[in-house]
């Protein structure tokens, strides 16, 4: 099958480029560490769905410009101080699906951890479906360091994916963490800095072309979904999803590129 051409998007704060069915977002203020913002925010919020709506687009990696993927938070416009709280209930809502938007996401989301992370980077890479982390690289939640708490969800993400007693060891202490150790924990896949971002976009390529879209989005839920269920709840739902892939007709078309040794064809997703 040919290559999807090379397509590209700029903004101030987010690069969006397509290739080989592969949406790449890059947060762009690499002088200032990819740091967080309100509008990065928004501008990712806005491309990522973009790629999910997107008929050649199949997989969805974000990375960072520069030597780091997202040290946390701007400093800028940030209040300090003691005093009551400030945050209201709109606040509080308007932050209640920050990224757990991209868990609903209809495609394979990759988090391409090409530099140093903190805080909110940190937090934006657990709700990314794979995580990928160059050897080079090293992370920190920074919370109780800097006075806070975990944020976002992070306190219920994190022992689901590497377990309680590192959750806390992270959560609680701040410290940075390398590659290796985040790998040794299951967190990332550790990949060497000198071909980070080409392995990358070759996995998320072949997740692109090679695995059906419409499988790719019902596992996705399935395993997002699994944590409000029962093993007895999803199983049934399992067996009721089985029995509508056998007769798509992307399951003939999986038995037939593998018997005749050839690149799939599956059908795009449906709007």
């Amino acid at each position: 099958m040919p290559k999807i051409r090379r397509t590209k998007f700029m903004s101030d704060l987010v690069k969006y480029e397509l290739c080989d069915r592969v949406a790449t977002l890059t947060l762009n203020r690499p002088e200032e560490g990819n740091a967080w913002s309100e509008d990065m925010e928004q501008a990712l919020r806005n491309l990522v769905l973009k790629a999910d709506q997107g008929p050649n687009v199949r997989s969805i990696v974000i990375t960072g410009a520069g030597r780091a993927f997202c040290v946390g938070r701007s400093m800028q416009g940030l209040s300090f101080g003691a005093g009551k709280e400030t945050g209201t209930r709109e606040d509080i809502e308007a932050h209640r699906d920050r990224f757990s938007y991209l868990t609903t996401l209809r495609k394979p989301v990759i988090a391409a951890i090409n530099g140093g992370m903190a805080g909110v980077g940190f937090v934006l890479s657990l709700y990314c479906d794979l995580r990928f982390m160059s050897d080079k690289a090293n992370f920190a939640t920074s919370f109780a360091r800097r006075g806070l708490v975990a944020e976002e969800g992070s306190a219920w993400l994190l022992p689901r994916l590497i377990g309680q007693m590192n959750a806390m060891d992270i959560l609680l202490s701040g410290r940075k963490v390398s590659a290796v150790e985040a790998g040794n924990m299951g967190l990332v896949r550790v990949v060497p800095a000198g071909d980070f971002a080409e392995t990358v976009q070759s996995f998320a390529a072949d997740l692109a072309n090679a695995s059906s879209p419409r499988s790719m989005g019902i596992i996705k839920q399935q395993v997002w979904s699994a944590h409000k269920k029962t093993l007895s709840e999803v199983t049934r739902a399992s067996s009721a999803l089985v029995q509508a892939s056998v007769v798509h007709q992307d399951f003939a078309e999986g038995v037939a590129h593998f018997k005749e040794r050839r690149m799939p064809q599956f059908a795009d997703l449906e709007d």
